[in-house]
């Protein structure tokens, strides 16, 4: 089973500018094991400023992700504070029952020396 490679941008480009700047296709070929043919797609691309594009795509890609990354942390950190204050919640006392006043104030409860 054939097994393809990929290449990033900057080897691509890299490739390219070696060949323009003088080095032979055997050479390439041999030296990074690559068919003449995709390093001619390769050249003819670069001329034709493709790679510039790819590479503004993958600098735009590679933002978006780590702006999605930092948002799932920010999502876990609050999916945590959430879960701690349900804690808070199920463990806190019970609401007193009974009538307030905003003049009278709420409902004494009996003092240990009442009790006796």
């Amino acid at each position: 089973m054939v097994r393809y490679r990929s290449h990033s941008i900057e080897f691509k480009r890299q490739i390219a500018q070696e060949f323009l700047a003088g080095e032979t296709l055997h050479g390439l070929e041999k030296r990074h094991d690559l068919s003449r043919n995709l390093i001619r797609v390769w050249v003819e691309r670069y001329q034709a400023g493709a790679f510039d594009e790819d590479a503004a795509a993958a600098d735009l890609l590679q933002q978006y992700e780590a702006r999605i990354a930092a948002l799932e942390r920010l999502v876990g950190k609050q999916a945590l504070e959430l879960e701690f204050l349900k804690g808070g919640l199920r463990n806190a006392p019970p609401a007193r029952s009974g009538p307030t006043s905003a003049i009278a104030g709420p409902k004494q409860s009996p003092s240990p020396k009442d009790a006796g």
